[in-house]
């Protein structure tokens, strides 16, 4: 069994790509139109092309449940998923120097160092280097 797609949800999709590509460093792979605004739009990383799709998904706008849980844990500082760096200050940098917003600044939590940033389309996602 192997991971080949997840999927995060996103108030709007076009905003969403222009964050995960342009400030995350993440690679278009599909973008098949569905009709009514919605589009099947996954992303790869630069690093791992043939690796698992992450599927920015439009849920939040057309089922209810999704945009309550998506809210409910934005509201908690949740983070919806983690991305592994290599090197988490040389990224929090990166990304800062891009105007990425922060909730949680670089921290070693042990046998990790973590740091949370906002997507600008409803989640906090969680930077995470091992050490």
């Amino acid at each position: 069994m192997k991971i080949k797609l997840l999927s995060i949800p996103v108030q709007d999709q076009a905003k969403a790509l222009e964050f995960y590509t342009q400030k995350l460093g993440f690679v278009k792979k599909l973008d098949i139109p569905l009709g009514e605004d919605k589009r099947w739009l996954t992303l790869v990383s630069s690093e791992e092309q043939d690796g698992p799709e992450l599927l920015l998904e439009p849920a939040p706008l057309h089922f209810e449940p999704s945009k309550v849980y998506q809210e409910a844990l934005f509201e908690a500082k949740i983070p919806w998923t983690q991305f592994d760096v290599d090197n988490l200050e040389a990224e929090y940098k990166r990304l800062k120097e891009l105007g990425v917003t922060f909730s949680m600044e670089p921290t070693n939590v042990g046998s990790a160092k973590i740091a949370v940033l906002d997507d600008t389309c409803g989640n906090y996602i969680q930077l995470i280097e091992m050490l």
